[in-house]
């Protein structure tokens, strides 16, 4: 079984500007979500993946993901995914040899800076970048699937973690 271990946190500033290596847009909708897994469809430019992962809680979860042409991840995304779509700017940066992806939503989610690290083990040490903030990891509301249908930019104010 594929495993993904991911540990997610908020970005406390922009100092990790800095350091990115590459920059990608990312689009993103949800063919399926329900208690067990959802079904993504991503498109980075001419690229494609169908992504299945598991609904279990914490940093552990199965993946599958397979590439698909640009063209037909493109289709499946306009015709089949239901908006609002997950757009978002994903940065790699490198801190201490480990490759942190910071993610900039768009849309109804802007505002949202997320970094992930993924990890070979669970309780996996790592250095913290001096940006790092608080970990969301376990926080369902930070999930792209749930922010396509809850965005950040709607959450009510005074909710943890709610814009300005």
């Amino acid at each position: 079984m594929a495993v993904e271990i991911e540990r997610k946190f908020l970005v406390r500033d922009d100092s990790w500007r800095q350091q990115v290596r590459s920059r990608t847009l990312l689009r993103q909708g949800y063919l399926a979500v329900n208690e067990r897994c959802t079904v993504r469809v991503r498109v980075a430019g001419e690229a494609g993946w169908l992504t299945v992962k598991s609904q279990t809680p914490g940093p552990s979860r199965a993946e599958y993901e397979l590439p698909l042409p640009g063209g037909d991840a493109e289709q499946l995304l306009q015709t089949l995914c239901p908006r609002p779509w997950i757009e978002k700017w994903r940065n790699l940066v490198i801190y201490e040899n480990y490759e942190w992806e910071v993610d900039e939503f768009l849309g109804d989610n802007l505002g949202l800076v997320v970094a992930e690290i993924e990890l070979e083990m669970p309780d996996e040490g790592f250095a913290r970048p001096p940006w790092l903030g608080r970990e969301v990891t376990g926080d369902v509301r930070y999930y792209n699937f749930k922010l396509a249908t809850e965005p950040f930019g709607r959450w009510a104010p005074g909710t943890p973690g709610a814009p300005g």
